[in-house]
C-alpha cells in the first residue's frame, strides 16, 4: 500500500544556538506502525508531530530519539491512544498501534525491540507479532507448529534458514482453518524481518504488515534457537525455547 501519511523530519536533538557543537550522541531509532484498518491517524512524539492522515499499512520513520522516555501519541476518528515509550541508545524499536483481541475493542499500542544482533551465514531472522482481533493463536512453519498460544499483543522470534517458507496463523490448538495464510514468505539470508498480524478475519481485514532490515555477520554456522516471549510493553515474561531443524 503507498503510504498516505505526510512524514515530516525525524526528531533530533539540537544545541543552543551560538554554542560549539558537542559531541554526538548516539540515537535509538523508532518506527511507528499503523495497523488498525479504516482508521486514519496523526501520529506525534513528545508533542511534536510526525506524520498526519496515516492508514492502515503505513510505516512511519525510522525516526531518532534521545535515549530515555518519549511519549507517542496516536489521534484521529475514534482513536485517542497515548503510550509511554524507554529506548537504549542504538536500539531499534516498533511501536504499532492496533486493535486488542476483543471484538469492538479501542486501539491499543505495543513496542517490540528489533533483535538487531550479528547473524550467521544463510540465516534469517523473523519477528511475527500477533496484533490481530483473535484468540490466542499458534503458528506454523512448512507445516510444523512452532510456537504455541500467542496471545494478542505477544510475539515469536526466530532464526530460520534463508529462502521461502510457508507461514500460516490457526486457532490455538487446531491444524486447521487458518486465520490467516498459509503465506509465502521470502526471507533473504542475513535480514530481520519484522512482521504484524492485523485485522479481523470475520470482516475480511486480516493481513500481515512486515518490513525488512540488514543484519551484520557474526561467522556462526548453525543458530537455530526459536524463542517466544512477550509484547515490549509487557516484559519480564517466561520464554520458552523451541528448536528449528537444521
Amino acid at each position: 500500500m503507498a503510504a498516505s501519511s505526510a512524514l515530516l523530519l525525524p526528531l533530533l536533538t539540537t544545541g543552543t544556538p551560538g554554542q560549539a557543537a558537542g559531541p554526538v550522541k548516539a540515537q535509538a531509532n523508532v518506527t511507528v506502525i499503523q495497523a488498525v484498518p479504516g482508521a486514519t491517524v496523526d501520529v506525534s512524539v513528545d508533542g511534536r508531530s510526525v506524520a498526519t492522515g496515516a492508514e492502515v499499512g503505513d510505516i512511519l520513520g525510522p525516526f531518532e530519539l534521545s535515549p530515555g522516555g518519549h511519549e507517542v501519541t496516536f489521534t484521529g476518528p475514534g482513536v485517542d491512544v497515548a503510550s509511554s515509550l524507554d529506548v537504549a541508545t542504538g536500539a531499534s524499536t516498533d511501536v504499532v498501534l492496533h486493535l486488542p483481541a476483543e471484538v469492538g475493542g479501542d486501539p491499543v499500542v505495543h513496542s517490540y525491540d528489533a533483535p538487531t544482533g550479528a547473524i550467521g551465514p544463510d540465516k534469517a531472522r523473523v519477528v511475527l507479532a500477533h496484533t490481530a482481533t483473535v484468540a490466542p493463536a499458534d503458528v506454523r512453519v512448512n507445516g510444523e507448529t512452532v510456537f504455541t498460544n500467542i496471545a494478542n499483543g505477544e510475539f515469536a522470534e526466530a532464526e530460520v534458514p534463508a529462502g521461502t517458507h510457508e507461514v500460516a496463523l490457526l486457532p490455538s490448538g487446531s491444524t486447521a482453518d487458518p486465520i490467516l495464510g498459509p503465506l509465502d514468505v521470502a526471507l533473504e539470508a542475513r535480514t530481520l524481518s519484522m512482521i504484524y498480524a492485523y485485522g479481523n478475519p470475520r470482516d475480511g481485514s486480516m493481513n500481515v504488515i512486515a518490513h525488512t532490515s540488514t543484519l551484520t555477520a557474526d561467522g556462526a554456522v548453525r543458530p537455530t534457537t526459536i524463542d517466544t516471549g512477550s509484547a515490549g510493553l509487557a516484559r519480564g515474561i517466561a520464554v520458552t525455547p523451541f528448536l528449528l531443524g537444521g
